[in-house]
């Protein structure tokens, strides 16, 4: 399929209910499902992270981790994939597991672009928890990282907030590994520092990434929340966060407990869903 093919055969609306359009521009790839862009893929490059919270994972993992050196990664959503194949394109012989709700959402995203031949990249569909459960012996205390992007539409499903689902994920991780979850919210905070205490409570540690407008709660916006059993000492890491746009700040654990302001760790019971953006909120930045 080529960057010239019109935006009304680039638009699907699956089974249940979802619908998922791909936006061209030249070699620039936008995935928007239910109205709420999620994904930016340079079909060229997939080293360039638009996305201001992905780009922020990919500043993580490559301050975590040695360059160029394969890592063990499991992905909680797939969206286009551009983690996924950022890690193959910049640790080339990386092990990755994605663990994807929307078959018809990869097969669109593949159908346009495809994984590279060699990638060690494997999909398995269905509920991300429930999926957890099912993944192969070996990779219980193996993954690197667990990046934890999951969303229903323009929300955070509750059942992958809370403290049982943490749990679950905490199974997968090495001793020194990490995760990171994109965390959305806006005004009181109170999903996010509620979702992000729990992730505390499981690992031990939390480093936070995101828009000064977002930690003071002045607009809705993704944190990007890295949970670790030891506290992470990313010496570069604040650089490169001020360096994008727009300028993001790091809460190292200090800091990190006191914007919690007390916030309690939620079990099944008590989860709720993320809220919803305002209308307008996120918008496809055009090239």
């Amino acid at each position: 399929m080529t960057a010239s093919t019109a935006p009304s055969d680039l638009t699907r609306t699956f089974a249940s209910g979802t619908q998922a359009q791909i936006e061209l521009h030249g070699r620039s790839m936008h995935l928007v499902v239910d109205g709420t862009p999620q994904s930016h893929l340079n079909l060229d490059d997939p080293s360039e992270l638009r996305f201001g919270y992905i780009r922020h994972m990919g500043h993580v993992l490559d301050q975590a981790f040695d360059a160029r050196k394969p890592i063990t990664v499991l992905h909680l959503g797939a969206g286009a994939l551009t983690l996924p194949r950022y890690v193959e394109h910049t640790r080339p012989g990386s092990r990755q597991q994605v663990l994807e709700l929307e078959r018809e959402l990869v097969e669109l995203v593949r159908s346009v672009a495809p994984l590279p031949a060699h990638a060690s990249i494997r999909i398995r569909y269905g509920d991300a928890r429930e999926q957890l459960d099912r993944l192969p012996g070996g990779l219980v205390g193996k993954a690197d990282a667990v990046v934890v992007d999951l969303f229903d539409g323009p929300q955070t499903p509750a059942h992958v907030t809370s403290l049982e689902f943490f749990e679950s994920v905490a199974r997968y991780v090495a001793p020194d590994g990490i995760v990171l979850a994109n965390v959305a919210d806006g005004h009181d905070l109170g999903f996010a520092r509620s979702e992000i205490a729990t992730m505390r409570e499981v690992f031990g540690s939390v480093l936070l990434v995101s828009d000064p407008a977002v930690f003071k709660g002045r607009r809705f916006g993704n944190i990007v929340a890295v949970a670790s059993r030891e506290p992470l000492e990313l010496a570069g890491l604040a650089r490169l966060a001020a360096s994008g746009f727009p300028p993001a700040v790091v809460q190292h654990d200090r800091q990190a407990v006191e914007w919690l302001r007390g916030a309690r760790p939620i079990t099944d019971a008590a989860a709720k869903p993320s809220p919803k953006p305002g209308r307008g909120t996120f918008s496809v930045k055009r090239d």
